[in-house]
This record gives C-alpha cells, structure tokens and sequence, in this order.
C-alpha cells in the first residue's frame, strides 16, 4: 500500500530507519505523476492567473519529489548497497527526466510568460519578483525557446549525462574501497605517528587481518604520505590513488569524454559558446572567459612563490642527503614538506591533535556560532542511517529554528570527501518553518585506545561544512528555490570558508581547543609557531587550486569532444595538472579520474571549480571585518547572518556582499592572508 511507503511523504524526522531499497522505484513513480499533475493544473488555470495559483505552485509542484530523491541520493552516498545502488540507477534517470522537461513544457512556459505581463506579476517586490525574473531565465538557458525536435534532443542528452555522471561517482567509490594495503613489519612504518599506527590497527583488526591496514581513505592516505619514512610504501600509495578508475572494467576515462561531449552539445544546442559560458552565466562571473582572466592572474601573483618553494624543498632534500641526492618525485612532495616545516619552524602537526578531540571540537564550533549568531545548538533525538550518526536542533530565542544531522567518520559504505547537504527547506510564503540539513566529513576516526583526536585541517573541514549548514539553517527567505545554499555558485562558498578563518585565531580556539587529557588550552609558544606555518608553502597549496580551476575551465571551454579519445583527454589533464605541480607526474597520472566535483553529477563544480578561490577572495576580505572587531563578535556575526546567512538568493550576491561591506571586494586581503603581499 501507499501509506506503507515512507518516501511518499516525508516528514520533518525523516524516517532513516525505515527506507528500504525497494521504496524507491514506486515512490519516484508515484511522485513524478504527482508533480506531473500539479503542473498540469497549472497550466490549465480558469482565470485570472495570480502568484498563488502559478509562480507559487510551480514552487510548490515538486516539493515532494525534491524531498526525496535529495533523500535517497544522500542514502546511495552514506549507505550504499547492492540493491539500493539497483533502484537508484534505475530511479534517477526517470527524475531527471522529469526535471529535464520542465523547461521544455511550452504550455507552462507560456503560463509563466502570461502571468508576467498580468497587473499582479508586474507588481510583484522583493524576493517573490527575483523569482519570477529567475524562473523566465531558467527556463529561457534550458530550452523553453527551442523547437519540439531541438527539445526532444536536449531532453536525452540530459538524462544521459545523469546516467553517465552517476556511473562515474560509483566507479570511484568502488575502486576505492577495492584497494588497500596491509603491512606486516613493524619496521617498515617507521617515522609515523602513534595516531595513524593506531588507526591503522584498528583498521586490520576490523577486517580481521594481522598487521597494519592502509586505505586510500583520506586520514589514512595522508599520514602515510606526510609522515611514512619508507618511499616504496609512498610510492605505492601515490599511484593507487592518482590511478583510481582509469583502467579495468571501472574505467572513468571514456566517461568523461562522454560528460564532456554531452555538456558541449548541450551548451552548443542551448546557443552558448561551450558549456564554462552556459553554467556561468548567472554567476558572479558570468562567462568563462572573467573566470578563466581571475584564475590566470591569481596564477600570475602566484608563480614566483610557487618557484621559489619548489627550489627551496628541493635544497632542502640535499641538504639533508648530499648534493647526489634526486629530484622530488609526488610521492616525496608532502613528506619533505613536512620535514622542511619541523626543520625551519619546530613545529610538528602532530603536536596539535591531543588539542583537537573531535566532540570538544563539535561543541566548541556549536558554542563558536552561538556567540556570533546568536543561537543555540542542542542534542536532538531522531532516527539516523547509522549509529554513528547524531543529530542536533539549532535554537533561536526558544524557537527551534533548524535540525541538521552530522556523520563524521570514514565508513566503506559512504563516499569520501566532505559536504553539506539541504534535505527540507522551512520556506513558506505563508509560515517559516525549521529547516533539516547535514554536514558529512571523512576525518579520524576513534581508536581503542583513545578518542578521535583530530588533525588541524580536519577541523577546519569540520567548520567550513557548518558555515554551509548554517546558511541553510540560518535562511530567512521565504521562498524555497531563492532560500539558504540556493545561490550563485561562486557566492556559495563565502558562509563555509569564512568558518574557517575560526581555527587560526585564538579567541575563537580557546572555545574549543583543548588538550583532552588535561584541559588546557594550546600553548603560547605551540600557537606562536601555528601562526608562523599558516602561510607555509602557501603559494603551492594556492597553486594546486588553481591546477584543479585551470583543468576544469579548459576542458570545458577549450577541448573539442568529439576529437577526444580517453588516451588523450588524460594527456591534456595531465599536462595541465603538471604545470601547476611541486614534482613532475608520472604519464600515468590520472587523477582527472577520481575528481568527483567536475563528472559526479551532470552540473556539480564543473566550469565552476574557480568558485574556491573566488570565494576565498570575499571570505579573507569579509573575515577583515571580523578581526578588526576582536574576532568572536556579536555585532560582525549578527550582520553577517542578517545579510548574507538569511538572505540566500534573495538579492544578487554582489549587492549582499556590499551591504554586509560597505564596499566591493579586495584581493588584497587573500594575498596577504597567503604571505604573498606583504601586510
């Protein structure tokens, strides 16, 4: 029976516990119509066409169906199984077909059109005006003005991306999880920390193996190649990793060249120039030639430093091991560096992490954006899709205001990296009501031996998906396509990377920073030197972004699909990628394969991928105001949720920025922030 079905009607406590793989299917059959109807009846209005009756119920036409293919594409990505991963790609492609006609429906499209030029659409204010400017646009760059074969067309190429891009993501989840490396000598872990040896115990004993297991999962990759003194292992690691789902029967190559020429024609049939000026245009940047000018001149301010640090890790391998001593080879790149840093700083990352428990960390950052927004973040009860999963209410002057679940740890089921998603929007035009989200991380998990005690840069992941959650949770808008994380997608980063501005002052770190045994906040002395590594080797960290913009904006603007093959699509990735790397790559490198932003979904960060970097241009501009106020400050959060975190889409980001500002943005604020401008 339909009732029995929990994905025809979510509620705000989402059912986790009872969603089974076989409810998929039906549910997204039985939505589609369901939405399909609710747009017929708009456009079959008798009468005067009014907000309510047609921008307002598109909003709410595909409420139910959003809800909960959102919901069963967070499951396939936290709680993969055989049979669910079955009835995902059997279901998602029907969604996106769904989705792909909307805009290609000439009858609702004149409906919205009609209502426009009504007396009621001319006087629409506010957001309720953004939305009927937007939703024309929409529809105008999806095809609304094509011809019914030139739709038909785009409508298949839609939801064959959708096919392809999700092919790629399980092909990289599956080649992950399929290797790993299990050390039987103690001898040969020599140089790694305590923490990872443990994990990494732990991690054999769970699969009830002898010795020491290593993954291709992010804590576990990176300390070996940070810290592990032996560069066979490295080596070996270092190729499972940046080889991922380029050969064999999970081979991503030939998918991307498929993404690539399914987003060209796309682009083409929609009357763009290539796909970086269709996704582009209604962003900050608005075309790819402004983005691709902003990445080549923050290279341009980049590249001297970016030599220098190359020469001065190179000197140092020799000074350590004789003038004979080789070049850098990728695999060495990270354990010099780390070498180098404890040489020229006394500093050791590892010295942080007894400061860095992961549920100190937790309430810390909850107690952080309390003093600067103004909220409280309680312990909820709800059901979750595992048991290390939690969940927390965002309280606002009694009211809860928005619940948010947080799943922390690296789990086979689960795919890596790290993100934040919107399950259920509150918006309403008539009443808010609290919002549901989560945050998803891959950091260090808890031992036998001890607590999850983090390293420096898991924590701050931790912060900037919060700042992600908190735009969500924090929105005001009342309209749900223009509220929270809804916005440009090189605005969206700004609430998420300013979070972690948090983890380098010590006024915000004395909240949460504390030594798990003793309780003692980080010395001066340890702090001192953080402050001193902050912009070590900062030009080479900015410059790898910048590998990762260039790549994804030139094969999106420059490359001729149709001339691809998976042979050379790879050579010109990695040619890319190497002129912006601390050690030549091998020809085999393939890390376009495993890069699950750019060909994981049919748009994600694809054309887009500058977005880091132009974000961290407001967020190191925005944070100035913050620091000038003493950091932790009511006042400086206050008016950054007031005009940004409430305001979503409401208002061009532009003018957002400004207000919360009183001006534009500067560069110099990152240069300087980076060690590449002097302060």
């Amino acid at each position: 029976m339909a009732s029995e079905n929990p994905l025809l009607d979510i509620p705000f406590d989402i059912p986790f516990d009872h969603i089974r793989a076989e409810h998929v299917v039906p549910a997204v059959d039985a939505l589609i119509d369901d939405a399909q109807a609710r747009l017929d009846a708009i456009v079959a209005v008798d009468g005067p066409r009014t907000f309510a009756n047609t921008l307002g119920a598109l909003e709410e036409a595909t409420e139910k169906l959003g809800v909960m293919t959102t919901v069963v594409g967070h499951l396939e990505s936290v709680a993969t199984t055989p049979e669910l991963r079955e009835a995902y790609n059997e279901a998602i492609p029907k969604v996106s077909a769904f989705w792909s006609r909307i805009p290609l429906n000439s009858d609702l499209y004149a409906a919205l059109k009609a209502y426009a030029e009504t007396e009621d659409g001319k006087a629409l204010e506010g957001p309720q005006a953004r939305l009927l400017e937007k939703t024309l646009d929409e529809f105008r760059r999806h095809g609304a003005n094509l011809a019914d074969e030139e739709k038909e067309a785009l409508h298949a190429l839609d939801v064959e991306l959708t096919r392809k891009t999700t092919r790629f993501a399980q092909n990289l989840l599956d080649e992950t999880n399929a290797w790993d490396l299990v050390v039987t000598e103690e001898s040969k872990l020599a140089g790694l920390p305590p923490s990872a040896k443990a994990a990494a115990k732990q991690a054999a004993e769970d699969k009830e193996v002898e010795g020491w297991r290593f993954t291709l999962q992010a804590p576990s990759y990176i300390a070996v190649m940070t810290y592990l003194d032996d560069a066979a292992i490295r080596e070996q690691m270092w190729r499972a990793y940046n080889t991922r789902a380029s050969s064999g029967e999970r081979d991503n190559r030939g998918l991307i060249v498929e993404i690539l020429k399914l987003r060209r024609q796309k682009a083409k049939r929609l009357g763009y120039a290539d796909f970086a000026d269709f996704v582009l245009e209604d962003r900050m940047a608005k075309s790819g030639e402004k983005a691709m000018a902003f990445v080549d001149d923050l290279r341009a301010k980049t590249q001297a430093a970016f030599d220098r640090e190359k020469d001065e890790l190179l000197a140092f391998r020799r000074e350590l091991e004789g003038d004979d001593a080789p070049a850098l080879q990728p695999w060495d790149v990270a354990y010099y560096a780390e070498k180098l840093r404890q040489s020229r700083y006394a500093f050791d990352e590892e010295e942080l992490r007894p400061y860095f428990e992961v549920e100190r960390v937790l309430e810390g950052l909850f107690a952080l954006a309390g003093e600067l927004y103004g909220i409280e973040v309680k312990r909820r009860d709800a059901p979750a899709w595992d048991e290390d999963v939690r969940c927390y209410g965002v309280h606002d002057g009694g009211e809860m205001i928005a619940a948010f679940y947080v799943d922390l740890h690296p789990r086979e089921n689960k795919r890596g990296g790290a993100w934040m998603n919107a399950l259920i929007s509150g918006a309403s035009l008539d009443e808010m009501g609290p919002h549901l989200g989560l945050f998803c991380a891959n950091v260090t998990r808890p031992t036998k031996e001890g607590p999850a005690l983090l390293r420096h840069s898991e924590v701050e992941t931790l912060f900037h998906e919060f700042g992600h959650l908190l735009h969500h949770a924090l929105s005001e808008v009342p309209i749900q396509s223009l509220a929270g994380t809804n916005v440009a997608w090189d605005f969206v980063e700004l609430p998420s990377q300013i979070m972690e501005n948090f983890c380098w002052e010590r006024a915000s770190l004395d909240h949460f920073a504390r030594h798990h045994e003793t309780g003692e906040p980080i010395p001066e002395a340890l702090f001192a030197k953080m402050q001193k590594v902050r912009t070590y080797r900062a030009a080479t960290a900015q410059m790898r972004q910048l590998g990762f913009a260039t790549v994804d904006l030139r094969m999106h603007r420059e490359l001729d699909p149709e001339a691809l093959t998976p042979e050379s699509m790879l050579a010109f990735a990695r040619d890319v990628l190497d002129a912006h790397a601390s050690a030549p790559v091998p020809d085999d490198y393939a890390m376009i394969c495993g890069f699950n932003h750019l060909f994981a979904s049919p748009t994600g960060y694809a054309a887009g991928y500058y977005s880091y970097k132009w974000a961290e241009v407001l967020d190191a501009d925005a944070f100035t105001r913050f620091a000038e106020a003493g950091v932790v400050s009511r006042e400086v959060g206050g008016a950054f949720r007031e005009h940004i975190l409430a305001k979503g889409d409401s208002e061009e980001p532009g003018t957002l920025y400004e207000r919360f500002m009183g001006r534009p943005p500067k560069l110099e604020a990152l240069l300087k922030r980076s060690g590449l401008q002097a302060a």
